[in-house]
């Protein structure tokens, strides 16, 4: 039986998750796995890369073959250069905090609070109009 490293399919249509898992190559992408020995979420910025490894370097020694976005991802964290003897890479890139947009005091903005509108409303008008006819034609 060839057990494969591969990606399983999590998610909705537009949002795609993954767990790394191991199973028979003769699988379906989604179909049952053996062990499950990590995460994948590419839409997160950064994307989270999380595996476990101590059961990837197992799974490798007993000869599972990781495909081709699964060696991708081993060769970023890192555990693909402990399995063959190579120097580490990289750390991976952590996203940066954003910085709090400064506020409007910040800028020395004061506000003046004028307390009336610019144009007038046309009904206040009207009915003012109107109050001011009846009061006239009752007197």
């Amino acid at each position: 039986m060839a057990v494969k490293i591969k990606l399983k399919r999590l998610g909705k249509i537009r949002s795609p998750h993954y767990r790394i898992v191991v199973a028979d190559s003769r699988t379906r992408r989604d179909g049952r796995a053996i062990e499950e020995i990590g995460k994948y979420h590419p839409t997160y910025n950064p994307s989270v890369m999380e595996v476990d490894a101590e059961r990837v370097a197992y799974w490798l020694g007993v000869g599972a073959q990781p495909t081709e976005p699964v060696l991708a991802i081993l060769k970023k964290t890192g555990d693909w250069q402990k399995y063959k003897g190579e120097p580490a890479p990289a750390p991976l890139l952590q996203a940066a905090e954003k910085a709090a947009r400064p506020s409007f005091e910040a800028f020395g903005g004061e506000d003046e609070g004028k307390g009336e509108a610019i144009t007038q409303k046309k009904k206040a008008e009207k009915k003012d109009e109107a109050a001011a006819e009846s009061a006239s034609t009752e007197a």
